[in-house]
């Protein structure tokens, strides 16, 4: 067992992580069984009209608004390089019980639309912007507006986008309502193609392309262009210390990489913590491996207009924890720390499967005045945090279980069974030596005895006798031992 029990266990294990309908862990990779949730944070802006005067802009987090994300795949169709096509579909439902505060809660928050729009006008000829600073007093469109948490998140009609589509119907990438996660609610990230880990274990998981293709065309270097890491939900096991998770997001047009930082216990079960680099948004000054992102801002925000219809949108870790100090020191009410606004994953490193994370990331506009669009006022440039969203899941109940006896609970017993079966061979070996040797003075004793002389032989024979002798009465009869 001490020889062949960890052979056994790493074939088992191999095995049933793989993409296969006949491994333990197709079911969950298929439906996820672990119950995700949107904790989705605003920043209410409580100064509009002081911000248009060129003013700190000052805000209010309001949250959080959680809403249970249900995951599926579908379409999944095994192909012969040894790969997995499918699309995941995901939906959200409100959770009132975990949230504080309901979708009817209005919010003041940057007119995307009109800020972002100012911004991609400013090079433009002086007549445009004039023109569109008209189209927007027409429509009634301000810079700052007032909306339900709803109506952010899931889309509301607007003029301006109504006008766009209806005279210029493939300007603007979406159709009909505008809201900030509308795409991500009843749709798919996308068709995923991965490597089953059936033929070539070393490529499990791994993502090989991603809606056909081998790499993204957002950013300006091959480096970030590439899809590297899996699909972001299970990562090849027997992790090390040394091991990272690369996984393609999406929703973020680029790989990311996460880095270990310590061990740790989940639910009685190992597992590994891997959390994000600084390096993660910084900027080309501090990491030249992300010019390819720019162009770039201060350190610790990147920009995402390039996959977002190119309007001036930053993505980074919430309040701008891990950047640089003047992101948050230029608006009023932002804290960041590391407990509440760090991202972390926790993986079972003989699996790679998470047992519990929590990924976190910043939405956010930059926003100045621009001459010739008088909507933007006096405004100050500045990157105003939009929102924040945390996704978490944790491994509960009869999957939890099932895990830990699985893979927890009984590689134990047969590894600590090994010890005790060869501790009580150990035992059971000695029983033979110790009953040859008590053989040998039994014998040693009866050839002794076969050996006495004469005169011991009569001595023995008449004790012997006086033992036959009846005792006389009132006697105490003795024992005698030979």
């Amino acid at each position: 067992m001490i020889v062949m029990v960890p052979s056994l266990i790493k074939q088992q294990v191999l095995k049933n992580v793989r993409i296969d309908p006949t491994s333990l862990s197709f079911n969950m990779w298929k439906e996820i069984p672990v119950p995700f949730y949107l904790s989705v944070y605003f920043f209410d802006v409580l100064n509009p009209n002081e911000i248009l005067k060129g003013e700190k802009p000052q805000v209010r987090e309001r949250g959080p608004y959680v809403y249970r994300e249900f995951r599926h795949k579908s379409n999944i169709t095994f192909n012969d390089n040894d790969t997995v096509s499918y699309l995941e579909y995901r939906s959200f439902r409100f959770q009132p019980a975990k949230s504080r505060g309901l979708e009817s809660d209005y919010i003041v928050m940057p007119n995307i639309l009109v800020l972002g729009a100012a911004i991609m006008m400013e090079n433009k000829p002086m007549s445009l912007k004039l023109m569109m600073t008209l189209a927007f007093s027409t429509l009634g469109e301000r810079a700052f507006m007032n909306r339900t948490v709803a109506e952010i998140m899931w889309g509301y009609e607007d003029p301006l986008v109504s006008l766009i589509n209806k005279y210029f119907p493939d300007m603007l990438p979406f159709k009909g309502k505008f809201g900030l996660f509308a795409e991500l609610n009843n749709s798919n990230s996308g068709l995923f193609t991965v490597f089953t880990g059936v033929k070539d274990f070393q490529r499990i998981h791994l993502v090989d392309k991603w809606n056909g293709l081998s790499k993204v065309n957002f950013w300006h270097s091959d480096q970030c262009n590439m899809i590297n890491g899996t699909s972001g939900q299970m990562w090849a096991p027997f992790m090390t210390p040394e091991s990272s998770l690369e996984f393609y997001s999406p929703e973020a047009c680029r790989s990311m990489k996460l880095i270990y930082q310590e061990p740790g216990v989940y639910e009685g079960i190992p597992t590994y913590r891997f959390v994000a680099p600084k390096t993660l948004f910084a900027n080309g000054s501090d990491y030249p491996p992300n010019e390819g992102f720019c162009p770039c801002l201060e350190s610790g925000v990147q920009n995402v207009s390039t996959c977002r219809f190119s309007a001036p949108l930053f993505l980074s870790h919430p309040h701008f924890y891990n950047a640089d100090p003047v992101l948050a020191e230029a608006v009023i009410g932002l804290h960041p720390n590391q407990e509440e606004h760090s991202l972390f994953l926790d993986i079972h490193p003989v699996t790679g499967i998470p047992m519990n994370c929590s990924v976190k990331l910043q939405l956010s506009l930059y926003i100045k005045a621009v001459k010739g669009i008088g909507q933007t006022g006096k405004i100050e440039p500045v990157v105003l945090p939009l929102l924040w969203f945390g996704e978490s899941g944790a491994m509960e109940g009869e999957t939890l279980r099932t895990f830990y006896t699985q893979l927890v609970l009984l590689p134990a017993v047969l590894h600590y069974a090994q010890y005790v079966l060869l501790a009580l061979g150990c035992l059971l070996l000695l029983v033979p030596v110790v009953h040859h040797i008590r053989s040998q003075e039994k014998c040693y004793l009866f050839w002794s005895s076969s050996k006495k002389g004469p005169k011991d032989k009569e001595a023995i024979q008449a004790y012997s006798e006086s033992l036959m002798t009846p005792a006389p009465r009132g006697t105490v009869l003795q024992e005698a031992r030979l």
